[in-house]
């Protein structure tokens, strides 16, 4: 049985319980969205390590649609390092997210690696991150009421027990950085996995409504990333414009946010963002020896706002210096944080 999470699943239970799951599907969001996706690009693209001569840590949480019940809310984890190794500079890491939206629960979790290599007065990198992705599905939770015409509660294609399965994860990216820019392009879910779910008990049901254990399915779809910015002093004064771009689809659904950031002294940043057909944003952020805490708050631009007083995020980090061999000739900082 092919495709039923989305047939028999999607449709008739996120009606039910929240409309908003279906429109997650709908949309096609697969990864977790952030505003602040300029302060750890590593979890769309694994080329976006070990771009500093540091230990860099970020973690956020993001809390969409306040006042929609069962709205997404996830939760990522991205660190990462420069490596030398036989006179080349390597990049290393780790990342994770976890999003979670109406009955559904979903984990990814990736290695990453890289090699970085001088290039025109800046670095080219080019990574691989391989990793697993988790599903769960609540059908314990699940609710069909059968007084009217149209639901049925015993409809034995929609499972009333917790279901969970797992997949291999695979991405790539390639990425540039130079003193005034950077841009990269990725592919997350390069292989298109596809979990396939079964009860633990290997049943579906309980008592005389017990059937025989379905097998559900749920595609994680292949998706392309583009990201780019930049750092512009202003002549004459402590502030600097960073403005950036990210451009995401896959291949049905595509979608492009941008925003520009305001810094002093490289220490206070403020900045306002755009994102298509979905929400105005505003940012603010800090830095203070090796220390980051950034906020942003999203406002609906649809009929969302309706329902949704709005999406909150707020990422914390900290980076810790290194050492780097003094012959390595490689050494920058990346633009995203001078």
């Amino acid at each position: 049985m092919t495709a039923v999470i989305r047939q028999h699943i999607l449709r008739p239970v996120a009606a039910m319980i929240v409309a908003l799951t279906a429109g997650l599907v709908a949309r096609g969001q697969t990864d977790a969205q952030y505003t602040q996706y300029y302060e750890a690009p590593a979890v769309y693209n694994p080329s976006m390590i070990g771009d500093q001569d540091g230990i860099r840590m970020r973690a956020g949480g993001r809390l969409q649609w306040v006042g929609i019940d069962n709205a997404p809310q996830s939760f990522m984890l991205s660190a990462n390092m420069p490596l030398q190794l036989i006179g080349k500079r390597f990049g290393v890491g780790l990342m994770a997210q976890q999003q979670s939206a109406g009955l559904f629960r979903d984990l990814t979790v990736g290695v990453q690696a890289g090699y970085r290599q001088k290039l025109f007065k800046g670095e080219l990198s080019a990574a691989v991150q391989i990793g697993f992705a988790n599903q769960v599905f609540k059908g314990s939770d699940v609710y069909l009421p059968d007084d009217d015409d149209y639901h049925e509660g015993t409809d034995d294609a929609v499972p009333t027990t917790d279901l969970s399965g797992n997949s291999l994860d695979l991405g790539v990216g390639v990425s540039y950085t130079h003193k005034w820019f950077w841009a990269g392009v990725s592919c997350t879910h390069v292989n298109n996995p596809t979990i396939t779910f079964a009860d633990e008990n290997g049943v579906t049901g309980s008592g005389s409504t017990a059937t025989t254990a379905k097998n559900y399915e749920l595609t994680l779809r292949r998706t392309l990333y583009f990201m780019a910015g930049s750092n512009i002093p202003i002549k004459n004064t402590l502030f600097e414009v960073m403005p950036s771009l990210l451009v995401k689809t896959d291949f049905t659904f595509t979608r492009m946010e941008a925003n520009a950031r305001l810094r002093y002294k490289k220490f206070l940043t403020a900045g306002v963002g755009y994102r298509h057909d979905d929400a105005v944003s505003v940012m603010l952020g800090a830095e203070f020896k090796g220390f980051f805490i950034g906020y942003s708050y999203d406002y609906p631009i649809t009929a969302i706002s309706k329902a949704s007083s709005g999406s909150h995020e707020l990422m914390l980090g900290y980076t810790v210096k290194l050492k780097m061999d003094k012959k390595n000739n490689n050494k920058h900082k990346s633009i995203r944080i001078m």
